[in-house]
């Protein structure tokens, strides 16, 4: 299986992706932060799109955006696999015709997501838990495009992540980070964790990287299931 990740700032990499997939797929990347070029849509079976600061409205400031959201839909389009993490999963949003927008919270550190109704339509029913705690990043959020399932929720954020047509998967919140990338969010990102309801001090979040374990867990499942998905393609 061909794996092609887009990165969009050195510090949030794939975490745990990377050792999920490394026995079961040739991987490589386009790493926008050093002007690299993307890849033909018929060289990847699985497309994964990563996190990153900035918003979906910053084409004026990063101009490499309007090609990415581009190359997102014509991969959906072609009938791929797409998992979308993050910032990645507001791309996914807005190329499916769905609206990105501020949210009422920032949410920031590890906060419980709860299973939606809807999961147990979808290939993600034998897996899925009715809650797990998710490590979470993000001041945006984005509706549900039109035909795509609902799967999580939490108290500060109703629409956590979707599943479009079974094949492209939307996730608000991060369940591949490790030790590393969170070291790595907290070191670049202090100037966001301004006091509020949903937002964890440093200290906080370092005392609980043992959520790291089980969250991994579930990424794993999700790209197993995704990767099942892409070779049957």
């Amino acid at each position: 299986m061909r794996v092609h990740f887009l990165q969009h700032v050195p510090f949030e990499t794939p975490g745990i992706l990377t050792e999920a997939l490394k026995d079961r797929a040739d991987i490589s990347f386009t790493r926008f932060f050093n002007d690299e070029v993307l890849p033909r849509t018929s060289d990847l079976d699985l497309l994964v799109v990563m996190g990153g600061p900035m918003s979906v409205h910053d084409e004026s400031v990063f101009s490499w955006l309007k090609d990415e959201k581009r190359f997102v839909e014509n991969v959906i389009k072609q009938g791929k696999s797409v998992l979308g993490i993050c910032l990645g999963a507001q791309l996914i949003a807005e190329v499916l015709g769905a609206r990105v927008f501020k949210g009422a919270h920032r949410e920031i550190g590890w906060f419980d997501i709860t299973r939606t109704p809807e999961v147990a339509s979808s290939s993600f029913a034998h897996f899925w838990p009715e809650t797990i705690t998710a490590f979470h990043w993000h001041g945006e959020m984005f509706e549900i495009p039109l035909g795509a399932q609902r799967i999580a929720y939490s108290q500060a954020c109703e629409n956590q992540g979707f599943i479009f047509e079974e094949r492209v998967v939307a996730l608000q919140f991060h369940l591949e980070v490790t030790p590393q990338l969170i070291a790595g969010l907290l070191a670049h990102g202090a100037n966001e964790m301004e006091a509020g309801a949903y937002v964890q001090s440093a200290q906080e979040i370092r005392q609980k990287m043992a959520l790291c374990r089980p969250a991994n867990a579930l990424m794993r499942r999700v790209v197993e299931e995704m990767a099942e998905n892409a070779l049957s393609v």
